[in-house]
Order: C-alpha cells, then sequence, then structure tokens
C-alpha cells in the first residue's frame, strides 16, 4: 500500500464489498451445511472470514472506515460470546495497529509542513511507525533537546478520505447493525461525521492536549504528555511508555485490570471538571497503564504497590467542550434515580428534552428502565463484566421488551450525543477489562449534583443569581422549549 487511498470510487467499492460479502458468506454457509457439515461449525467459519474481511478493509483504507472501526471495537464485549469470540480480535487489532504509509510520503510530509530541515529538529527518528490509526500514524523520535518524542503525522487526503468514509458507511449502516445489539449505527456514524474538521485540525488538539497536560501536570494518578511543537498536520508530544490498554485487557493481572479501570473512570468525570473539556475517543489504543514512579529512597522496591500505577491518555483530536463540567441535570437525574424518585427524573428528562412534549410517558416504567443501566452506582464498588453489558444490550435491542419500546420514544439532545457516546465507550472498555470499580467514589468527587447537598447549594444560587437579574436560570425556567431557544432536535436513544 502505498498512500492513504483517496479515490472516491475506489474506496466506495471497497466499503460496497462488505455487505455483498456478508451475504455471499451467508450463501457460502448454507451450501456447507447442505454438504453435510454441522451448523455450528460453519457459523463459525463465516464469522471468521467475516471478521477477517472486516479488519481488512477498514484497518487498510484506515479513515472514516478504520475510525467507525475503532468506535465499534469499545462495544464487542456486548456481543452474544458465540459471535463475539471471531470479531474481538479482528476489532481489537484496530485499537493499536493498521498498514504503515511508507517512509517516503512521511518524509515528504515532514519537509512540506515542518521545513526542508525537517531532519534538524530530531537527534533520531525512526521510520517505521509505532503506531497507526484513522487518519495519521505515530513514529517515536528523539528531538534535538535529547527528550523522546512521539511524532503523529497526518495521512495525506485523510480529509477526503474521513467524509467519503462515512458517506458510504452510512447508506448500509442498518446491516451493521448486529455487530452491536441495541445500538443505532446510523446516528454514530453522523456524529463521526460532524467532527471531521476539528479531528484534522492539529492547532486544536495540540491546544486541548495543553490544557490537560497543564492541569494534570503534578496528578498521581494520571499522566498527560506535553506538546514539544505542532505544525500543520504534524504534531510532536512527548513519549510515554507503559501497557497499552489492549494488551491490560488481555493479559494484565485482575490488580492492573481494576486500577485501570478506576482511573479510567477517574479521567472520565475529573476531566470536564477540571479542564473543561472531555476526551471523546476512549478507545483501549489511547491509553497506557504506566509503571509507578520508583521511590528514590527504597530503590529495592522496584515497581511499588501495584495501587500506584497511574493512567497514560493519548490522542486529544476529539474533546467537547463543557466549560461547566458534565451538565448538572446527569448528576441530579442520577442521584434522584438512586433515591427512587420517578416523577423527578421523568420531570429533569422533560426538561432537558430527552421527552418531548409530544410524548407522554410513565414515570415509573422510565425509571425501571433507567435503573439497571445505572446499577454499577447503587453500591460502593461494581465489577464491570462482558456478561453484564450483554445482558444490558439484549435488554434494549429486543424488539418485544418494554425496555426498548420505550427506548424508542425517548429522545436524546444534541448537546448531550458526544457525552452519551463516551460514556458507553467507557463502560465498553471497563467491561472488556472485567475490572472492579468505586463508581460512587468518582461521581461523589466529580459530578456535579450528584451528591444532594451540593446540588441544593447550586440551585440556591442559582435562583439567587437569577432573582438578582430578572432573569430564569434556564431556557426551560422562562417557559422557552429547548427549540425555542435555539437547540435542534435531538436523536432517539438507542443505546
Amino acid at each position: 500500500m502505498s498512500d492513504l487511498p483517496r479515490k472516491a470510487v475506489t474506496r466506495t467499492a471497497k466499503l460496497a464489498a462488505l455487505p455483498l460479502g456478508f451475504a455471499g458468506r451467508a450463501t457460502w454457509g448454507l451450501g456447507k451445511r447442505i454438504g453435510g457439515k454441522s451448523a455450528e461449525l460453519v457459523a463459525r467459519e463465516v464469522q471468521q472470514r467475516t471478521a477477517d474481511q472486516l479488519f481488512k478493509t477498514l484497518g487498510e483504507l484506515k479513515g472514516g472506515a478504520m475510525k467507525l472501526g475503532q468506535a465499534l471495537s469499545v462495544f464487542e464485549s456486548a456481543l452474544p460470546e458465540e459471535i463475539a469470540g471471531p470479531y474481538r480480535a479482528a476489532l481489537t487489532k484496530l485499537q493499536e495497529a493498521a498498514p504503515p504509509l511508507p517512509a517516503r510520503t512521511v518524509h515528504s510530509v515532514l519537509q512540506e509542513r515542518i521545513g526542508e530541515d525537517w531532519r534538524e529538529y530530531f537527534l533520531e527518528f525512526e521510520d517505521t511507525p509505532a503506531a497507526a490509526a484513522s487518519i495519521g500514524q505515530v513514529h517515536r523520535a528523539v528531538w534535538h533537546d535529547g527528550r523522546e518524542v512521539a511524532v503523529k503525522v497526518q495521512y495525506p487526503g485523510a480529509g477526503e478520505a474521513l467524509l467519503s468514509d462515512l458517506a458510504q458507511l452510512s447508506r448500509f449502516a442498518r446491516l451493521l447493525g448486529p455487530l452491536v445489539p441495541g445500538m443505532d449505527i446510523k446516528p454514530l456514524i453522523k456524529e463521526l461525521r460532524d467532527r471531521v474538521s476539528e479531528e484534522l485540525d492539529y492547532e486544536l488538539e495540540a491546544q486541548a492536549q495543553r490544557e490537560h497536560a497543564a492541569e494534570f501536570a503534578d496528578d498521581p494518578d494520571v499522566v498527560i504528555p506535553q506538546v514539544v511543537h505542532q505544525a500543520d498536520q504534524v504534531l510532536v508530544t512527548e513519549w510515554i511508555d507503559g501497557i497499552p490498554l489492549s494488551e491490560v485487557i488481555v493479559e494484565g493481572t485482575a490488580e492492573q485490570r481494576d486500577r485501570a479501570g478506576q482511573l479510567l473512570a477517574r479521567f472520565l468525570f475529573s476531566g470536564p471538571a477540571r479542564t473543561g473539556l472531555l476526551h471523546a475517543d476512549p478507545h483501549p489504543g489511547n491509553f497506557r497503564l504506566l509503571p509507578p514512579v520508583q521511590d528514590a529512597e527504597h530503590p529495592e522496591e522496584e515497581g511499588g504497590a501495584v495501587g500506584s500505577w497511574r493512567l497514560g491518555v493519548l490522542d486529544f483530536g476529539t474533546v467537547d467542550r463543557l466549560p461547566g463540567g458534565l451538565p448538572r441535570t446527569v448528576g441530579n437525574s442520577l442521584r434522584m434515580a438512586l433515591e427512587g424518585d420517578a416523577a423527578g427524573v421523568y420531570g429533569l428528562l422533560r426538561e432537558e428534552n430527552f421527552v418531548k412534549e409530544s410524548i407522554d410517558l410513565d414515570p415509573d416504567e422510565v425509571l425501571d428502565y433507567l435503573l439497571p443501566i445505572i446499577e454499577p452506582t447503587q453500591v460502593e464498588e461494581f465489577t464491570f463484566t462482558r456478561g453484564w453489558i450483554r445482558d444490558q444490550a439484549a435488554r434494549i435491542a429486543d424488539p418485544r421488551s418494554p425496555a426498548h419500546q420505550l427506548g424508542r420514544q425517548l429522545n436524546l439532545p444534541p448537546s448531550y450525543v458526544l457525552i452519551h457516546r463516551v460514556t458507553l465507550s467507557t463502560i465498553g472498555v471497563l467491561c472488556q477489562l472485567g475490572a472492579t470499580v468505586r463508581m460512587r467514589d468518582e461521581l461523589e468527587e466529580w459530578l456535579p449534583g450528584f451528591l444532594a447537598d451540593a446540588a441544593d447549594a447550586t440551585d440556591a444560587a442559582d435562583a439567587t443569581a437569577a432573582a438578582e437579574t430578572g432573569e430564569a436560570a434556564d431556557p426551560a425556567e422562562a417557559g422557552e422549549t429547548p427549540e425555542e431557544a435555539g437547540e435542534p432536535e435531538g436523536e432517539t436513544v438507542q443505546a
């Protein structure tokens, strides 16, 4: 592969072959069964061939095809085990690797973006990429001041490829639905398309990473590499070693998986509270489990306690800007649901347009729908498992279930789309880890509105401020619907 395939007709043909391939393998499987092979053996062969083609196509095309594959890979734990096995290996490969660009292409990008003398910036530069992702690949190097760095180089034509892929994938999104039961793939693809310009802008990414690095500079649990240099289509950051989360999922000890899960949950909720930004690409390829800093006073105790392992966070190309942190409605509704306040939860959902004015639902049924989803917050610590998330997916995906029928009547406001996806993705990774996590600890520390006293104090402050200015605290209190306040309609909640 000499370059990122850019011709729309070529990429469209490759993507269009996916559903045709699925149908062809189903016919092939039927023929095998007629020929005498057992249904179980044939199904396993069909699934393996499908997984192999999926990875080959999405991985080679990179762009939007691979980005969708990465987004789907965190949900493989929701698949029934007999189906998940063949897909798991194929999809999780997308989290860490893809066929690399040749060195000459990388050199030409560096020469064009940094300058003819680009090599003078580095003492060393490894031509073989250390990692490859949807729109760029990373090379390990040594900066001119001696620091080890990661050099991210954007694929030529990545923007056109992203838009072309996602437009094509949206046309047969329904065929991809069985990959993740209970999830509507089309809104996911739309949201990925809406974020293309941000994903391609390395200046925005550098800014988001600098803000995180500054805030977490002295944090004992989370490590954010510093930005060293940024140019159009090139981003140089400090290199951090560590165990990729994908390896922790497969080979990590129970202590490592629990620690990684706790820190992942902590970063999900503390990031917006501390930086006003939500890291919105939480697949395992973007995280590392870093060993503890060795105690200089006790050098013989190499590695230290497992509990002091840290989480390294990479790739800030997609973020959601939340100046006030996560919406207080999330914390308030969670707290009310745990208290069994069905009417209070329903009222908040109506205010935020999760339930449209034209829809009438039974508050108790809404609470029954939500309680299994928020089960991890009902106890001091919760073990996330593939079985648990499979049960949740099956409950919501089954058209005969009350949960499915109710879920189709709920609406997802635009301002919550990315928060919803990031939360689901993080839960998917926690289930892949099989981690036992003290989720309530993180919610109490970082989620606005989750603690009643803090929520009441904030409500009182908002009411006082509104009274002094003669304004309502929010559009809903002023009698405006979100549409009248300028907020567009949302989407049906499917997961």
